[in-house]
């Protein structure tokens, strides 16, 4: 398994023994409603410096460690994502667990053009703030971070409506991946 593809259950891919369907008790969806495994395309996203390529690593376990994520129509899960780049858009491609595709689904990032150039310059007022600026200045930088995080989120669910059901929680750290592959770093 490369740095860019991972799997929560160490790259074995089938429901976890045990599991019910739905919400466990510590919160997590069940097994058919969440990804296990997030691959991002090389071959049309290309490769990136290592700390682009640590980002995204890292934006990939936190999304798999938890998510809710579905396909409306299909209860075929739990789902394999494939990240690509087509035409400036991204491509999701979601396969079930054994690889059989379910849906294949083009996300223009036009959209999501400005809240990811206002992320990546809020970002770098917090980190600059941390050095020079007092806890109230870090502060108010961090809630404007968040809120635009939150902003992504939003318009992330919305524009996936009725192709692939994701909650809030998972649109954020989604959207966490999305920018570590626009990261320059």
């Amino acid at each position: 398994m490369s740095a860019r593809e991972s799997a929560s259950d160490g790259g074995k891919s089938g429901p976890k023994v045990g599991a019910k369907d739905g919400p466990n008790l510590d919160g997590k969806p069940g097994p058919a409603r969440r990804l296990v495994a997030i691959v991002l395309d090389e071959a049309s996203i290309g490769r990136s410096n290592a700390d682009q390529e640590q980002e995204c690593s890292i934006a990939i376990y936190d999304l798999l460690d938890r998510n809710s994520f579905a396909v409306p129509g299909h209860d075929r899960g739990p789902y394999r994502l494939t990240i690509a780049l087509h035409e400036k858009k991204l491509l999701f491609r979601v396969s079930d667990d054994r690889g059989e595709p379910v849906i294949a689904h083009l996300l223009s990032l036009t959209p999501f053009r400005r809240v990811v150039r206002d992320y990546f310059m809020l970002c770098d007022s917090y980190y600059g703030a941390i050095r020079t600026r007092s806890a109230a200045e870090i502060e108010a930088i961090d809630m404007g971070r968040r809120g635009l995080h939150d902003e992504a989120a939003a318009l992330l669910v919305k524009r996936l409506h009725g192709k692939i059901e994701i909650d809030f929680d998972t649109a954020r750290r989604l959207f966490t991946l999305i920018a570590a592959l626009h990261w320059k770093g």
